[in-house]
Parts: structure tokens; sequence; C-alpha cells
């Protein structure tokens, strides 16, 4: 079918010059560092930061084909530190035999371990080579402060819809290297689909594109149908790489979204986890973090509700169970918010670490044996619902060595009005009985 069967599409489309390279225009536009920087062959290491599909390999090729220097690329994941020190033995022997410069280019680098990474630096600062590593993972997390300091971090972004229906035309009406030659045809609804559902990865959307094809080919269509697209479509899942720089940017995109009571945005990014294939107990877990945390006792009903969602996600799976966590977000976006509880405690939990082993006062302690009668423990303890109000007026319940804290402070929401204004008079009392 094609010229060259042992080449997928998506390496066969691959751009062969900057001018064919499509996306990030946020660092490729006229005027922009990098793109000036690689027009006048000016090297320099570098660390290209994105998901997958978005052209990280492709851009570290042409900047070595526009600087006239040797390319030599190595994956993580499948090369240690003998493949590393082949690649240095290259390209310190192709700058005493040739005279060029050369570009290694190391892909997956966050999966190199601490050491396999800093065997690139002395080679980096003798000008023996220059660094270009591309990974999906944050660089503030995945590699050395050491090989970050030598070399400019760019960030690639996903490609937008826009960029991958480009691509599609590009693929359609290309006869050398594309599909073009083939005459399968494609309606704009499709092409957009197929945008939509390779989710900013173009390296997805060709593959998408192939299948399409040969399937309509198949069938003996010279267009790809409705019915042919959703065959191919159909399994199609969003970007979400489960524990990593993802995944954490979309639970906090969630709790940040609940906490600023946007129900909207809070279902949205629920869906999104969920869409992914988020493990649907770790958001239960975390929808009843955010009950305490940032509703707490302004409306203790967000508590019971975010707990029984848990339970009924754990009573009906998926996908029945998923309404019941949809639900809890909603309530909780919408409930009043108060973040009083979560700082009482971590600031009891920072005066308990602090303030040493201190005992309880003696009137606070329990007296099961007549030892502990005969040391009067408990001896001088009110009880409260035998005075007025069902409150020992004046009573102290902290150590002796501490004064008397307030961790808790209600704020003017929802039902911690009520517990503020109790509060504040049963202080006034204890001013009155002091």
């Amino acid at each position: 079918m094609f010229d060259d069967l042992t080449k997928p599409l998506a390496d066969r489309m691959r751009p062969q010059s900057l001018s064919d390279y499509i996306g990030q225009h946020h660092i490729l536009s006229a005027g922009k560092p990098l793109y000036e920087s690689i027009l006048s062959g000016r090297l320099h290491s570098m660390i290209f930061w994105g998901p997958p599909g978005t052209g990280k390999t492709t851009l570290a090729r042409l900047i070595a084909q526009h600087s006239s220097a040797e390319f030599i690329p190595i994956s993580a994941v499948m090369s240690g530190v003998k493949e590393i020190r082949a690649a240095v033995s290259a390209a310190q022997k192709i700058a005493q035999e040739q005279q060029k410069r050369t570009v290694l280019f190391v892909d997956e680098v966050h999966r190199f371990n601490k050491s396999q990474q800093d065997a690139f630096l002395p080679h980096v600062e003798d000008g023996t080579l220059y660094f270009v590593g591309a990974t999906t993972e944050n660089p503030s997390f995945a590699l050395n402060n050491a090989l970050l300091s030598r070399a400019r971090v760019y960030v690639l972004n996903a490609l937008c819809v826009t960029d991958l229906m480009t691509v599609i035309d590009h693929t359609l009406i290309d006869h050398k290297k594309g599909l073009g030659s083939l005459g399968v045809k494609m309606s704009e609804q499709i092409k957009q689909q197929f945008a939509e559902s390779a989710d900013g990865d173009a390296r997805k959307l060709l593959n998408l594109l192939e299948i399409a094809v040969e399937l309509a080919i198949a069938k003996g269509d010279s267009e790809i149908t409705t019915s042919c697209a959703k065959d191919v479509l159909s399994a199609g899942v969003r970007r979400f790489d489960n524990q990593g720089e993802e995944f954490y940017n979309q639970i906090s995109a969630l709790h940040k979204s609940v906490r600023g009571s946007s129900p909207d945005a809070a279902l949205y990014w629920l869906c999104r986890m969920m869409d992914g294939g988020c493990d649907l107990t770790y958001l239960a877990r975390r929808i009843v973090r955010m009950a305490s945390e940032d509703i707490g006792n302004a409306d203790p009903r967000a508590l019971q509700i975010a707990i029984n969602a848990w339970e009924a996600q754990e009573r009906l799976g998926s996908p029945e169970g998923e309404l019941s966590l949809a639900q809890a977000v909603i309530y909780l976006a919408c409930a009043p918010k108060s973040n009083a509880v979560y700082n009482a405690y971590n600031a009891a939990k920072m005066a308990a670490q602090h303030s040493g082993s201190l005992n309880v006062p003696v009137h606070l302690r329990n007296a099961p044996t007549k030892l502990m009668k005969d040391l009067e423990y408990g001896k001088q303890y009110r009880y409260p619902h035998d005075e007025p109000e069902a409150y020992a007026a004046g009573e102290n319940y902290f150590p002796e060595q501490l004064s008397q804290t307030h961790y808790y402070q209600p704020v003017e929401r929802g039902l911690e009005i009520k517990i503020k204004e109790k509060l504040q008079r049963l202080r006034n009392l204890d001013k009155q009985n002091n």
C-alpha cells in the first residue's frame, strides 16, 4: 500500500525543515529566542519538556540539521552508561576528524538515574557535545540540578485541535510520504473528531488516521465514513499519566475548583480524571479530605456526604458509583467554605510536637485504682453537667505549662457562625470566673 511498509505513517510524516514543523508557536515564532537560535545555528544544551507526540524528537533533529551538527540519538529506556560512553566517544571522533559539532539527543531522559545523568556533565562542560534531553516529567523533580543548571528548559505544549487538523490535511495531500496517493477523503467534521480524540498527540493522531484509511480501503470506501471513524476512535482515552505530572495537575485543579466554589469546573476535572482511568477509590479519598480541609464545621454534612459517596462507589463500582462521587463534588463546591478545622489541627499538631511530653493535669486524670485516688487523681475535676449551661466556667484543660490557646477560629460562614457565637459566650463566662 505504501512506498515503505517498514515505516509507520508518523515516522514518514516527520517534518524535514523548520517551516514544516507544526505547533509550539510560543517558542518557534519569529523573535523567540529558540527560533532565532536555530536559524542562526547557535547551539546550546536544552531540555524539552512536554506530553507525548508534541514534536520533541523532531525539534531536536531540526536543531542539529540547521546547525550542521551530527545528530546522535539514544533512549534512556534502552541505554545505560555503556551507551553514553559510546556516544561521547563518537562525538569526540566526529570533532577530531570532521570538525563538526554533535547534538546528543536523550529521549526519556528522566529515566536515567543520578549517576547516569552526571555522566554527561564533563562532556557538556568541555564542549564535546550539546545535550538535548526530552522528558514527559517535570524536570524540577526528574532531573539533577547539576544537569538542569547547564541546560535551558523549553516547555512543549499539547497540540491544539487546529494544529492537529493541519497535520491531517498535510498527510492526506502528501503523495510521497503521506496518504495522498490513496485518494481517501475525510470531511471537516470527522477531521475534528480525530483531532479531538488524539488529545494533543500528533503521533497518536497519525496512527489513528493510518488505521482509518486502511479500514476504509478494506471496505471499498473512498471516504472515511462516520461508522469507520466510530470504530477507530471508540477505544480512545484522554491523556492522564497515572502518578505523573498530569495526574497531580488534575487533582490539584479538582481540589482548587471545589475550594473556589465552582461546581461546574470541579465536575469537569472529576470527569477528566475518570475519563483518564483514575482509580475511583483514590478520588473518593481525596473528596473526603476536601470535605474536612475546605468546609469543615461550616457544613458538617459535607463530610458525611463525601463518606456516603465513597461507600456508594465501593458498593456499586463503575460506572454506577461514579455518579455518587459527582454528587459529592457538586455539594462540596456549593457548600460554605472554612479552613478553620484545617488550621486548628495544624496549629495544635505543631504545639504538640514542640511542647515535649507535658503531664496531664492531676484534675483531668482518671482514678480507677485506690492508689490513684490517694494521689488525688481527678479530685478537683468539675463535672460540666452539674454546672449552669453544662459548662465549667474558668476551668483549664491544658497542661499547666501551656497557657490556654485558641487554635480553632471559626469563620463567619455556614454553621460556624453559630459555633463562633457559642464559643464567644463561653469565653465570656470564663472571664467572669477568673
